[in-house]
């Protein structure tokens, strides 16, 4: 049985708000719009569980990338969301357990020349982003000579690779599977330049609400929830984040 104050200082209004980040194409974060303008996906389904085991009723908000969703929830405007953890995120949020580990890198456009991670390193080199992520902070921390510019979402870098509007374009390994067949001839490079877990968040300064969420995550990945959400969007190669405890 829930805790009743716990459940309240989850849920203030009595409806878990549940934040969802979308993108063009699947990945083991992101969710997808469908024709009717519903969503689904792997965050999508561990959502409805999460508000299932809680018996609340879930009204599900939809961001263009993890910064926004970053902030509705370090504002309260959102109860709880999954995205990838790093120090600068920490800082606005509470983290709780990752369900996955992403590694991120780069997608060249085609007739590129560049063949490694380390060659966006160099000058002149212009790296897109999706702006206030943990990818693209880490772009910037690990490819300082290069020139790094932010986007609101992955639409819009995909239009821009697609029109040559950049050199390096950089997301998870999982994210490009989806956005490679739209982009005739553009190569994803081998390796990463940042590994980090996608983690279930709540606002600062809710320990119950954390120790809530961090137990129902723990769940989710024992009893098979997590494994079901990934192969149900296609990713059965992708391994469920270990137990945190």
């Amino acid at each position: 049985m829930t805790n009743p104050a716990d459940l309240k200082q989850l849920s203030p209004t009595g409806t878990l708000r549940g934040g969802i980040v979308v993108s063009p194409a699947a990945s083991a974060f992101f969710a997808i719009r469908q024709g009717n303008g519903a969503v689904r996906g792997v965050t999508v389904d561990l959502m409805h569980a999460f508000a299932e085991a809680l018996k609340l009723p879930l009204a599900l908000q939809v961001y263009d990338n993890s910064g926004q969703v970053t902030d509705a929830v370090a504002k309260g405007e959102c109860d709880l969301a999954f995205m990838p953890q790093d120090t600068e995120r920490a800082k606005k949020v509470d983290f709780g357990p990752a369900y996955y580990f992403i590694s991120s890198t780069y997608l060249v456009p085609a007739g590129s020349k560049i063949q490694t991670i380390d060659e966006v390193n160099r000058p002149g080199v212009r790296v897109v982003g999706i702006s206030n992520t943990t990818t693209v902070r880490s772009a910037r921390r690990t490819a300082p000579h290069a020139s790094v510019e932010e986007v609101p979402s992955v639409d819009q870098m995909t239009a821009m690779a697609a029109s040559g509007q950049g050199d390096a374009f950089a997301l998870s390994h999982d994210s490009f599977a989806g956005l490679l067949p739209k982009l005739p001839g553009a190569r994803v490079l081998a390796g990463h330049f940042q590994q980090t877990g996608i983690a279930v968040a709540v606002p600062k300064g809710r320990a119950a609400a954390l120790k809530l969420v961090s137990g129902l995550m723990e769940d989710a990945k024992k009893s098979g929830v997590v494994r079901r959400a990934l192969d149900r969007a296609g990713f059965k190669d992708a391994e469920v984040a270990p137990p945190s405890n």
